[in-house]
Formats: C-alpha cells, structure tokens, sequence
C-alpha cells in the first residue's frame, strides 16, 4: 500500500524558533518529539520570499527565476507543474486545509474571473478542503459565528487584542476568542474530521498554519506564554550598506500589531520583546495542534504508513538588526526548520543533517517516496541520500534564494530610496557554510559576510575581499545559467540534422 503523506507548513517561523537559542523558553513539546523520531535538516533555506513566491518554489521545486512568481499577486503559469498535479499521477486527491497562495494564470481566464482579485488562490491539482486564507478567511469567520461570537465589520479586526479592564487595548491583550476557537485550532479541527473518514485508503493532505505570520496577537493563554525577560537579545548592529537606510526611509510592515504605524524608528526594545514573545506564543499554540495530528496519527495507527514533513515557507526578522518581516536578504528570513519522519528511514530517527538544503528539495523528495518519477524540470534535489545517513559527493555547496523588493504600482521604499525601477528592485544570495554573498540588481553594492567569524552578518566584507566577491559572483552566475526553466529543452525529435 501507497504511504500517507501529511505536509505541514508553518507561516513566518525562523528555524532558531525552534532548534536555536530563541526558542530555548518555549514549550515545544510536540515539535522536539517529532524532530526525534524524524531526521532534521539543520541547514534548510527557503529559496525566496515572501509568501506566494516562497510557497510557489515549495510546491513546485523551481527557484523564483523559473517560476517568476517574484512578489504576491505574480500569477503562476499554467504550464509548470507542482506537488500536487505530480501526487495524481500515483493516485493520490491532493487535500489542502489552508492555503497556497497561488494567483490564478491571467492567459487562461476572463478579465472578470473572481480568482484573478486575489493572489490567495489554490494550487492546481488541490482540492481545497477548508478555506482558511489570511486576507479572506471567510471558513474561520463563519466558525466564530456560529460559536456566537460578534464578528467585527472590518476583517483586520480580528486581530485586535481585547483589554480586559475595557481600557485602550496593548499588545500583551488576548485576542477576542479563547483558544479553543482560534484559527489554529479550527484548521486543526477540520483537518481531523476530513481525515478520519479517509485512512482506509492511501491519503496526501497539505496542512497549512497561519501563525505565527502576523498580526502578532494571541489568543489567552498564549498571549502571556512566554516572559519576554528570559528572550535572548537580538542583534541590532547593521553592515554598512544603502540597503539599510533604505529600509528605513519610509513606515512599513503596518500590519505587525493592530493599531501600529510601520514606523520602526519609534519601536523601543521593550515593545520589541513584547512582540517577540507574542509570536513565540503564537508557535507554542501551532505546536499543540501539530501534536494533535500527529496523536491521531498513532492513534489510529497511521504513523507508521504516513510520511510527515514539518517546514516552514519563510521566516521572519523578528527585530533583529532592527528589521521585522521578510524584505530582507538575513538568514532569519530564508533559513526555516525541515523535519522529515519517513517510515523507511525509522534507524535514523533523532538525526541531524548539516548538509545544505533548500525548500524546492521537498517537492522532489516527496514524490520520490511515493514513487513518482521527477520532472527533469525541477531544480530540487530529492533528499533521500541525506535520509539515509549519506554524503553524495555532488551534493551542493552552496543554497541558492532571490528576492524581490518592487511593486508594479507604487515605487516601494527600497525603489524610491536606491533610484531603482520595478526590474531593478531585487537581489540574489549565494550562501556557502562560510561566505554569504548578496547580489544586488541596479548597480547597488553588494554585501558579503563571513559567517564563521560573523554569524550575525553585521559586518559587509566585500570592499576588502574583492576575490570572495568575484567568485562567488561566478558561482552565482554559474547556478542561474545552470537552472535555467529547460521546459521543452530537453525535447528533440528523433533524427536532427547536424
């Protein structure tokens, strides 16, 4: 019998939220329980963000500059294939409980077409199960409702925090629902109920969390959680480079708590911690319900037939260098946990790999323990030599991830601050174990950091190492010409002339 497979992905979560320092004080219990019976990939990147470009390459195995979905609302064309159009293939109804991010291909629907007004789309080849999107979580809402809470007018209101004392609310308030309604609970709910008529036959379910994405508010008790004394300090020191002015040349990220103005300059370390401990909170609850799925699992005695992969699509700044969110080139935004616990790997459970590893590697290890062939287009790896305890000799020395930080209306902060146009406004990183290096588009200097003397990259290298620079500039030009979208190009017809 085909195994099951039950593809978890967590919004927003830095892998050092759970396997590093800033999450020595939350309870994760369900999470480090899974990591040891799974094998964990310690040096796991996302290849882009944020979410539709990150989620765009997780699902399709392809780097941002194959499948241009460079920015939320970029359409994924028609022609590309993913995990789920692949899982048909062995027979598999793709589920998602959750989102995908997906905006539908313009070429192919009218100009009226609905899902052409949102970039929260659904993947081809899901069936979409609950409809629990961020900016129209229409299933959650109806829930609310019918538990008899009063839904606000405005959707951005449901994220506001309720001060007990009927004061002007603060960031340290409970959301307006207990916790056995929110919306983690809820995916959690539903996902349960789905599943639990569907284990007499082989089942392929997308999970997908919305927290601890902002806006940074959660429900009692997890609002309290975490002490925000006992957080490590982050670093706040930054490289010298245009970038980070750039950054803060005009208010951003208005949606991190409710009521806040983006304005960064203002933001003292003790909201800071505050918000840090919020989100950290918010992961705590996430790691409940994830026990939850995988208590049914051994409950219903699955576990031993389902291979569950637990990633993350991005991760967030979280104040270090004084930046929040994910339009950043810092390794909190591209390196996310990887746990996977494969059945025919059970004598390495509790094992790390140190390799580097990068998010269009899920794709194609998927489908390989399924048993379905991998399209010669993806730019993945399939991850099972590094299941098995190996080392091949080929595997990759460096992870490759872009970013883009332009808007097709607007000029962004970054454009208007850099003098760049809307092609101009990106950058491509390079990152071995030891050097990182950060291309940027438009003539803007690059960076380079030595992450073994510098591990917080607080400190941009590149003016005094101009051979790093030119190498790794080569590497990077080598993998982009190596990549390349070959669909069709490994196509030819039987006889051709020479």
């Amino acid at each position: 019998m085909k195994p099951n497979v039950l593809l978890v992905t967590i919004d927003q979560i830095r892998a050092d939220a759970i396997f590093g320092a800033l999450g020595q004080s939350v309870p994760l219990p369900n999470l480090r329980k899974f990591a040891a019976s799974g094998v964990t990939f310690r040096n796991h990147f996302s290849v882009t963000a944020p979410c539709g470009p990150a989620r765009a390459s997780l699902l399709t195995g392809l780097y941002a500059m194959n499948h241009r979905v460079i920015r939320n609302g970029a359409p994924l064309a028609s022609y590309h294939t993913n995990i789920a159009l692949e899982a048909r293939k062995a027979g598999y109804e793709p589920l998602l409980f959750g989102y995908t991010d997906v905006q539908a291909d313009p070429s192919e629907r009218a100009p009226g077409d609905p899902d052409l007004a949102s970039y929260e789309g659904v993947l081809p080849g899901f069936r979409e199960l609950v409809e629990l999107r961020f900016d129209s979580p229409r299933a959650w809402p109806a829930y609310l409702a019918a538990q008899g809470y009063d839904l606000p007018e405005n959707d951005d209101d449901l994220w506001r925090p309720v001060a007990s004392s009927g004061n002007a609310p603060n960031i340290r308030d409970p959301a307006f629902y207990k916790a056995e309604h929110s919306d983690s609970a809820f995916l959690t709910d539903e996902t349960l109920k789905a599943l639990s008529v569907r284990i007499r036959a082989p089942w392929f379910a997308h999970v997908t969390y919305i927290r601890p994405h902002p806006p940074l508010v959660a429900p009692s008790p997890y609002n309290t959680l975490i002490d925000p004394a006992s957080l490590p300090s982050v670093e706040t020191r930054n490289p010298d480079h245009p970038f980070i002015p750039a950054w803060f040349s005009a208010p951003s990220q208005g949606g991190l708590h409710w009521g806040f103005d983006g304005d960064f300059t203002r933001m003292d370390e003790a909201t800071a911690r505050d918000l840090r401990a919020i989100y950290l909170g918010l992961l705590a609850e996430v790691d409940r319900h994830i026990g939850r799925l995988l208590d049914w699992l051994d409950e219903t005695g699955q576990a031993e037939r389902t291979i569950v992969v637990v990633t993350g699509d991005h991760g967030e700044m979280l104040g270090d260098h004084g930046l929040w969110g994910k339009d950043s080139p810092f390794e909190p935004v591209f390196n996310v946990p990887l746990v996977i616990r494969d059945p025919a790997y059970a004598s390495r459970a509790g094992s790390v790999v140190d390799a580097l590893t990068e998010s269009i590697d899920v794709m194609p290890t998927v489908l390989t323990a399924v048993g379905v062939d991998i399209p010669t287009v993806l730019d993945g790896k399939p991850l099972q030599p590094l299941l098995a305890g190996g080392a091949p000799e080929d595997w990759r020395q460096a992870v490759f991830a872009e970013i883009d930080f332009a808007s097709l209306d607007v000029p962004t902060r970054f454009e208007r601050a850099l003098g760049l146009g809307p092609l101009d406004a990106n950058a491509a990183v390079l990152r071995e174990a030891r050097w990182k290096y950060v291309h940027f588009n438009g003539g803007v200097p690059p960076l380079l950091f030595d992450l073994d003397t510098d591990p917080g990259e607080t400190t941009n290298v590149a003016p005094d190492n101009p051979g790093e620079v030119a190498r790794l500039r080569a590497a990077m030009l080598d993998r982009r010409m190596k990549r390349a979208f070959r669909h069709l190009t490994e196509w030819q017809p039987a006889s051709v002339p020479g």
